[in-house]
């Protein structure tokens, strides 16, 4: 019984050392630059431990639309194909 309290308690105390940033959507990351490049480049240097985090997924998809709007390409969604032939 001992035993199971105190994994129980290791556990609990792990659980609590995550990081506590809030994570930020593709938009918001579009608007603050020197926050994405800096997340890029935090994700760049420890890819196997946060490239698959929320943050690191919206800084680099905002980095691609950024770079993919610099050179004229669309982003999927930016145009309604519907309304295209109006």
């Amino acid at each position: 019984m001992r035993g199971f309290f105190l994994t129980l308690l290791i556990a609990v105390g792990l659980a609590g050392c995550g990081e506590n940033t809030p994570v930020q959507t593709v938009d918001w990351y579009k608007q603050h630059d020197s926050e994405r490049k800096a997340m890029v480049a935090k994700c760049k240097a420890s890819p196997g431990e946060l490239a698959a985090s929320p943050n690191c997924v919206n800084a680099q998809q905002a980095d691609n639309e950024k770079a993919n709007a610099r050179r004229g390409w669309l982003t999927p969604g930016a145009v309604d194909l519907d309304k295209k032939g109006e």
